[in-house]
């Protein structure tokens, strides 16, 4: 994971002073778990979850409020205060901050949506099929979330449909037995310019 955080640190800064990397891929894919052992790897960098921008009533029309709280802020180089969602009581929090860090993780479905990349130094994509990520899920979830997941699943895919991610990916995560396999995803393959050589675009992580 050492050597994945030492290329993203060394990447030009692609919203104001901050490297923005896009953390994206299928609800139940490992995105949460990849992006905190990163940030740790990183020492300590901060990560905005997107199931804290979005809602029950805007599962994916979050654009407006990402930009708001987040990206305006960062692109000035200024601590940004976004409100959490609690998806409990269904309602918005305090704001919380997020500072403008030399690298700050946005993970979550949606991630590299259309809206989002032009910020992004780098965008990664965790390459779980989606039957198995819904599955994982499902089972990490359990029957009291039945009903969310199956609201959610229809929503994902027609968000996909409309804004795809993975095309767009610079790096593909896969998940080992021994760890994390990175490799270059189908924005290398397809020749974008991001500065990553040949040879640094693929490596086992544990």
């Amino acid at each position: 994971m050492h050597d994945l955080a030492a290329r993203l640190r060394g990447l030009p800064p692609s919203l104001g002073p901050v490297r923005l990397i896009g953390v994206d891929g299928h609800a139940g894919s490992g995105k949460s778990t990849f992006a905190g052992r990163l940030a740790h790897a990183l020492g300590g960098a901060p990560v905005l979850h997107l199931d804290d921008i979005a809602s029950h009533e805007q599962l994916f029309d979050w654009t407006d409020r990402l930009l708001t709280q987040v990206i305006k802020p960062l692109a000035r180089g200024e601590s940004a205060h976004y409100t959490p969602y609690d998806w409990r009581a269904r309602t918005f929090g305090a704001p919380r901050p997020l500072p403008p860090a030399p690298v700050v993780l946005v993970e979550g479905v949606g991630a590299g949506r259309r809206a989002l990349r032009p910020h992004l130094a780098r965008l990664l994509w965790m390459e779980l099929p989606a039957a198995d990520a819904w599955a994982r899920g499902r089972l990490r979830d359990g029957a009291e979330q039945r009903a969310f997941w199956d609201g959610w699943v229809p929503a994902e895919r027609a968000h996909f449909a409309a804004d795809p991610s993975r095309p767009h990916a610079d790096l593909l995560v896969l998940q080992r037995r021994e760890g994390y396999e990175v490799v270059p995803g189908p924005a290398q393959a397809a020749g974008a310019d991001h500065g990553m050589t040949h040879s640094d675009g693929s490596s086992a992580l544990r």
